[in-house]
């Protein structure tokens, strides 16, 4: 495993801020790691790239115990911490000059000029940091990340401050990334965990809640299922007496409905035979699940 996290404990002051967690990421993974502000997600990262030390437990990069080969385990990691410090008084190439020293990257000027032209920031490449927007801010956070090629990335809200064509934008950095790195990356924004990840990994209050596929999380609860469906004239909620395996109606309208049910397939044929039975028009009809965002919401208790 590339991540590997056991049994992981981190207390402040008495106070514990990550309690015994444990989860793994391999290589070649995007792995989106939520949950509310306050939730332990930044310890946890920080005790991944050694700059804390856990009270329990032990953390791995790359088969290699974080707390024994600290050093061994940075030159492997590219890691964005939220508050992205950053030298303003340098120049962009300056800044990933230095940063590249730092990790000994050969041809560095070829590595530079790959990861500015990776995260889009050839425009601004020969202004001063403390001149930049905070979207290109982030950016230059994001490339010093990157410019030592690591093998693992971990990204605290990489986002943070781009605009939504910005956002589109890193997130397929962060997508390209994936197909042969480790990426563990936190993110508000859950659409765009959606978009990128192959797996959520889901804390609260420092406790590990969930750790599976999107997919997955959001089939998990049977009863948010929903079929909505709208007619050409208006209905009655007595067209879907007869049907089974429903377990809610909501009425948008008089034509316009939405079905909650364990069986979604068996609804879609159920509402297809009342329509023919009650001589009625279906105009459409649509499955879908719970949103990642309510399953965030019923686990975490907000």
């Amino acid at each position: 495993m590339s991540i590997e996290v056991k049994n992981l404990l981190k207390v402040y002051g008495g106070q514990p801020a990550v309690q015994n967690i444990s989860f793994t990421v391999k290589q070649g993974e995007i792995v989106g790691f939520l949950g509310p502000n306050g939730a332990g997600k930044s310890t946890t990262m920080k005790i991944l790239t050694g700059y804390l030390v856990p009270t329990s437990g032990e953390a791995f990069i790359c088969g290699m115990n974080v707390a024994e080969k600290s050093d061994e385990t940075k030159k492997r990691i590219g890691y964005l911490p939220e508050s992205n410090p950053l030298y303003y008084d340098m120049y962009v190439k300056e800044y990933l000059g230095f940063i590249a020293d730092v990790h000994k990257v050969p041809q560095k000027g070829v590595a530079i000029n790959r990861v500015i032209e990776m995260v889009g920031l050839a425009p601004e490449a020969k202004k001063k940091i403390g001149q930049l927007s905070k979207g290109y801010k982030q950016r230059v956070g994001l490339a010093a990340a990157l410019v030592h090629d690591p093998e693992v990335l971990i990204l605290d809200e990489p986002t943070t401050g781009l605009d939504p064509n910005q956002i589109g934008e890193i997130r397929e950095v962060i997508r390209r990334q994936g197909q042969n790195k480790t990426v563990l990356f936190s993110s508000h924004i859950l659409q765009e965990v959606e978009a990128v990840c192959n797996r959520v990994v889901i804390i609260n209050k420092g406790v590990l809640v969930a750790d599976d596929t999107v997919t997955n999380l959001q089939a998990g609860n049977r009863d948010k299922h929903h079929v909505t469906v709208q007619f050409s004239t208006a209905v009655t909620k007595a067209v879907f007496e007869e049907m089974t395996d429903v377990t809610g109606i909501e009425c948008f309208s008089d034509s316009h409905y939405q079905v909650y049910t364990t069986n979604p397939e068996q609804t879609r044929r159920q509402l297809m035979e009342a329509a023919l039975r009650h001589q009625l028009n279906i105009v459409s009809m649509q499955s879908g699940s719970q949103s990642l965002e309510s399953v965030f919401k019923e686990l975490t208790g907000n």
